[in-house]
């Protein structure tokens, strides 16, 4: 993938986001890397989603030095290279501040499998980490600590984080994770859902990532 197409690729990652409502005004990120050249593209910094386009995306090197943009990187850049630098399966991530997500985030709690469509994206349940500040590398370390194989995690009084293998995977997730999240909400109103059993987690993850969808 060329610079020039990484860079639509994130900006349309970062529009998704907003479009479906995970983000308000300028919050929120989402992020790609081009590993051959060790270049990460990333949203600017308090720029207002609609009036961003494809050249806005910021460009920097793996230490966080801009390399092509007239615009400050996010903030949370640093939390995106490290997780690029230790995840190298990684090639897209994505934070919001999603309000049925962030409300998991805030009351410190997993969201545990209780739907089909949680085994089927995530695999286990969607894990909580505890509260970390923003200083240096602790975000980063800590979703690396507690996100295992899940796509997205919860960050306690904080927002989610969600990953994939480019940016609009890490948008998939990221989507996927509000609309569990909102469902079952909704549910713990009415009463107390049972998780499904393991035997049956892995059986529907193991279907939606091996027969599901369209072959090429």
């Amino acid at each position: 993938m060329s610079l020039k197409a990484l860079k639509k690729a994130v900006w349309e990652a970062n529009q998704g986001i907003f479009k479906a409502g995970l983000v308000t005004m300028h919050s929120g990120n989402a992020s790609g890397i081009d590993r051959a050249r060790g270049l990460v593209v990333i949203k600017p910094s308090g720029m207002d989603y609609e009036k961003m386009r494809p050249s806005d995306m910021v460009v920097t090197d793996l230490k966080g030095k801009p390399v092509d943009s007239k615009w400050k990187p996010s903030v949370d850049l640093p939390h995106h290279l490290y997780l690029y630098k230790h995840r190298p399966d990684i090639g897209g991530v994505i934070h919001t501040h999603s309000n049925y997500a962030t409300s998991f985030a805030l009351l410190g709690k997993p969201i545990p499998v209780y739907l089909t469509a949680i085994a089927d994206e995530f695999g286990a349940e969607i894990p909580c980490i505890p509260y970390v500040d923003n200083q240096g590398d602790n975000i980063g370390r800590a979703i690396l600590k507690h996100i295992g194989k899940s796509p997205a995690v919860l960050l306690a009084h904080h927002g989610t984080f969600a990953i994939g293998k480019t940016p609009r995977d890490a948008l998939k997730a990221a989507v996927m994770l509000e609309d569990v999240a909102h469902t079952v909400h909704l549910a713990l109103l009415k009463g107390e859902p049972k998780p499904l059993p393991p035997a049956e987690v892995k059986k529907w993850f193991h279907r939606y990532h091996t027969t599901y969808g369209q072959t090429k």
